[in-house]
């Protein structure tokens, strides 16, 4: 695919970029695809992928007790549990705002590590990296932001999200569906958002703007960025995903590179 190349325009010392197509075959690579980059927050679609898995295994369930009081799993899953950004500290009712919270994710993850009696970062190995063959992923820590992977390894998980195997679809569908439709927040780097639609550890692109993802992607777009410079969104009406991984963190660069780039790659993909 010719439009990855446009990644060696980007301001950065190193990116790299592949496409894959909801069969699983590869559209195009570009750049250092086997080189281990800081995922930050593109962690938590693949920690989300593990709760998920622990609830199909019967450990936990999405409705139960989870966080703060009258907050589920559910609710920390989609930001919406009321806990704060960075801190153990509630500064909303549950399924009242959208506050994007990287305590809720780490809440989830001594959740899971208790349910299951398994630290869960070796949760997350055995459920989603093993049986994917993702082989150069680690979660060194917090399972909100502390992921490293390569664009390899992230293909071969954003190829899984658009077939499951590791998961029933109907899971899959649930997580890239609204969960408590109509909550307000801000979308971080992007500002405040009405809607700021998520799913089950996804950020949904509904009808937002701004947004990383381009013009030209269909509202039912869902992913995740990071900090680190990453990204990942899979767009079921082009059925394709995208991900691409840098090491300059993210700021003005990333918020005009990102959505011409997928403007790019989608009118290829398209054509």
């Amino acid at each position: 695919m010719q439009s990855l190349a446009q990644i060696e325009n980007w301001p950065v010392p190193t990116a790299a970029t592949a496409v894959v197509r909801a069969d699983g075959t590869l559209a195009g690579s570009h750049g250092p695809t086997g080189q281990r980059f800081p995922l930050a927050s593109v962690t938590k679609p693949l920690a989300a992928y593990a709760v998920l898995v622990a609830y199909e295994e019967g450990a936990i369930d999405l409705d139960e007790p989870a966080g703060p009081e009258g907050a589920t799993v559910r609710h920390l899953l989609a930001h919406s549990s009321g806990l704060a950004f960075d801190e153990n500290r509630v500064m909303a009712a549950p399924g009242t705002r959208r506050i994007y919270s990287n305590a809720g994710f780490e809440v989830l993850g001594d959740h899971v590590a208790k349910a299951t009696d398994i630290p869960f970062a070796e949760y997350l190995r055995q459920a989603v990296l093993e049986p994917l063959g993702m082989t150069a992923t680690t979660l060194e820590g917090s399972p909100a932001k502390d992921g490293v992977s390569t664009v390899d390894d992230l293909v071969r998980f954003a190829a899984e999200v658009q077939a499951p195997r590791l998961l029933d679809a109907r899971t899959v569908l649930d997580a890239m569906t609204v969960a408590f439709p109509g909550l307000t927040g801000i979308l971080p780097g992007y500002g405040h958002q009405r809607p700021n639609d998520w799913g089950l550890g996804f950020e949904i692109r509904g009808a937002k703007t701004p947004h990383w993802t381009g013009a030209g992607s269909s509202p039912r777009t869902f992913g995740h960025f990071g900090q680190s410079g990453t990204f990942l969104w899979i767009d079921p009406d082009a059925r394709a995903a995208c991900v691409a991984l840098a090491d300059r963190a993210f700021g003005p660069w990333a918020i005009e590179a990102w959505p011409p780039f997928t403007d790019a790659v989608l009118a290829e993909l398209r054509a």
